[in-house]
């Protein structure tokens, strides 16, 4: 099958040149982030490394929505949470009723996005525990030595058709492990309760995983946010796909085994000035309690604490001036 990516960033491109040079399918990007694109014309690919070795350029073709004509019988949706319904509506008029869909986007809220263009039996959730880093523009490190990692996916309908099974079968020869579940939100929602520890403390506290891992009170913080994550699925009716100590002993195991050096995706975005998406996380399972009549205090409060240091960026653009305006008031 052809498959067109939507959104060159790390698990855009991370997919898309595994598939095209291990499954040995034709695939495009789409991308809008003009440095991006640019640069991939400019040097006639994407810089690809793993573990920040042997960078190379990988030969893709990337264009802007606008400038697309190709008919690719699946979509793959990697965006920011916060970027994806102005993509979808630049490239609605590529979409057709024939076509697939699939997204292991970080966080939740894109499922709804997608149903706005294809129906119900197109669409395939995913998860990804899968680490990747974009450098800059172009340029993607693939975290891990080659196959590590899985995924998981799931149809909307729950069903196994014809259609999951051709993608799970190019997903296999990429090398990235799918897993084909039939408990769509149950699956979604594992890798959302999974970041809402792993991202959010990590990007708070500017850590790597390994780092985290290594404070003695890392698995009570996990325990306790994991329990708050569960009471919130289980009165909204979502039967998880892994246990409460599946998923807290999954987080130590990736924490300290898998990706010990990975900084994850929500501290890049941290990093380089950038929104996060911590309202598509831990202020979603927030959400989901709030409508059941459970009230998850400590995500409500850890996604208070990284609106506020995302506030604080202002306050320290101008440290000196700051420092001096306080040596005056003081005085």
């Amino acid at each position: 099958m052809k498959y067109t990516i939507i959104g060159a960033g790390a698990m855009g491109y991370r997919y898309g040149v595994l598939l095209q040079e291990n499954a040995g399918v034709d695939v495009d990007f789409i991308d809008t982030w003009q440095p991006n694109v640019e640069k991939v014309r400019q040097q006639g690919g994407v810089t690809v490394s793993r573990n920040h070795q042997n960078r190379h350029i990988v030969p893709i073709n990337i264009y802007y929505p606008e400038e697309y004509q190709g008919k690719p019988d699946v979509w793959i949706v990697f965006m920011k949470q916060m970027q994806l319904a102005d993509m979808l509506k630049r490239c609605a008029p590529l979409f057709n009723d024939q076509q697939m869909v699939f997204s292991a986007m970080n966080g939740m809220g894109h499922i709804d996005k997608l149903r706005n263009y294809f129906n119900d039996d197109q669409i395939i959730g995913g998860t990804a525990m899968i680490a990747t880093v974009l450098n800059g523009p172009a340029d993607v490190d693939f975290m891990g030595e080659s196959g590590a990692g899985e995924m998981h996916m799931a149809n909307y309908t729950e069903e196994i058709n014809n259609n999951i099974k051709a993608v799970e079968k190019d997903f296999k020869a990429a090398n990235l492990n799918p897993i084909i579940t039939t408990n769509f939100m149950g699956t979604l929602m594992s890798k959302v309760v999974f970041n809402a520890v792993v991202n959010t403390l990590c990007t708070m506290f500017e850590l790597t995983m390994g780092q985290f891992i290594e404070y003695p009170g890392a698995k009570e913080m996990s325990t306790q946010l994991m329990n708050e994550s569960y009471d919130a699925c289980e009165r909204a009716g979502i039967q998880m796909i892994e246990t409460r100590q599946q998923e807290i002993e999954s987080v130590d195991y990736v924490s300290r085994v898998s990706n010990p050096l990975h900084y994850p995706s929500m501290y890049q975005d941290f990093s380089k000035g950038r929104p996060t998406e911590v309202d598509y996380i831990n202020g979603y399972i927030a959400k989901i309690g709030r409508e059941h009549d459970y009230i998850c205090r400590t995500h409500e409060f850890i996604t208070h604490e990284v609106h506020l240091a995302e506030m604080m960026r202002k306050y320290k653009q101008a440290p000196a001036k700051q420092a001096a305006t306080t040596e005056n008031s003081i005085a």
